[in-house]
């Protein structure tokens, strides 16, 4: 298959839906874990997309991720309750966390929810946007295992851990932050390395920590912020304190390796969410007032030469909205594993648009 090649949206949903439940993993994982991957492929988040797929599959068959989960809560306190994900595939227990948050909130004026034995979880932006859409400001954190140094370090010791914030708007798009605390994710590096492209100067170093442009030299990843990196390795701690510390799960530097070799262990991994709700802070006609001021006035505000401002969110929906008409193209990496694991589950390819 060609690289112009592209596929539908939900045909790609499709394919991964039916690639879950042939490896033996159960509705409702199968459900979760192709909508928060379809979040990344629809928005443009291509490193967190439907690329993990033969990553999730390999994780179910060599037993790291748990097929069939019973998630419970196993502690509560007023607006805060603690759930264990049963080393389940990520983002089934942070989807059941994020639903809880919000029914705290409704009751509370915010829910917090922290995740116990959980695992990588994908694009945290899912989460946090499936709060906005119905009416919460919601906030994920999740750590990973270590792969960016500190600032002016030279070894492995944050994850990417990102941080995402998504707040309603409105009738409109939410505003949605998503972002890791490295200067690209890991995942990005991976991409990069399957589509051949060199990576940006100073966001990733090789073993001795020295600035390297080549994906396939790259050991680790610099923190968010080039010269004043301190901040992003920063923000990194936030995210590890919240997901890590909070849920008495592992630190980054304690977490086995994502890529394995090691696919039969789980991770114990933890994250964290929090739901707010705007009604218990002022009139919710104010709060979408407000809302609505700020990102008119962001996207409207003076801009240098040749360059747009934009509201955050604004660029997934605008890829988005060209995605569901238009397709989406896969890169060869990600096709040659969706071909293999076809083959070995016995199920139809995904096929492209135009060969339909």
């Amino acid at each position: 298959m060609e690289r112009s090649e592209r596929f539908a949206l939900q045909d790609l949903h499709d394919f991964t839906h039916a690639a879950f439940l042939a490896i033996g993993a159960s509705e409702e994982t199968a459900d979760a874990a192709s909508r928060s991957m379809m979040h990344g492929t629809t928005l443009g988040v291509d490193s967190h997309g439907v690329r993990l797929l033969p990553h999730y599959l390999k994780a179910l068959q060599g037993g790291r991720l748990n097929r069939t989960p019973q998630l419970r809560t196993i502690g509560s306190f007023g607006a805060v309750e603690v759930l264990d994900g049963d080393n389940a595939q990520g983002a089934l227990p942070t989807f059941r966390a994020m639903d809880r948050a919000m029914e705290l909130a409704g009751s509370f004026g915010l829910g917090a929810v922290s995740i116990r034995n959980s695992s990588h979880f994908g694009p945290a932006g899912a989460y946090s946007l499936a709060a906005a859409r119905q009416g919460f400001i919601g906030v994920t954190f999740c750590n990973s295992d270590s792969f960016v140094r500190l600032h002016d370090g030279a070894m492995r010791f944050h994850g990417t851990n990102p941080i995402a914030v998504s707040v309603p708007v409105g009738k409109g798009d939410p505003w949605l932050l998503d972002m890791a605390t490295s200067a690209i994710p890991y995942n990005r590096v991976q991409l990069y390395q399957s589509l051949g492209v060199d990576l940006p100067p100073g966001v990733a170093s090789d073993a001795q920590g020295v600035d390297t442009g080549d994906p396939h030299k790259a050991d680790m990843l610099a923190p968010l912020g080039g010269a004043f990196g301190f901040k992003g390795a920063a923000l990194a701690g936030v995210a590890e304190i919240f997901s890590a510390v909070l849920s008495g799960m592992t630190l980054s530097f304690d977490i086995p390796p994502m890529g394995g070799p090691d696919f039969s262990t789980p991770r114990a991994m933890g994250a964290f969410v929090l739901a707010l709700n705007p009604d218990a802070f002022l009139d919710r006609a104010q709060f979408d007032a407000g809302m609505r001021r700020y990102v008119e006035t962001l996207r409207s505000s003076p801009v240098r030469e040749g360059c747009c401002v934009m509201a955050p969110g604004d660029r997934e929906w605008q890829v988005a909205a060209q995605r569901q008409e238009e397709g989406v193209t896969l890169d060869p990496a990600t096709l040659s594993g969706f071909s293999e694991w076809a083959r070995t589950l016995g199920i139809p390819m995904v096929t492209p648009k135009e060969s339909r």
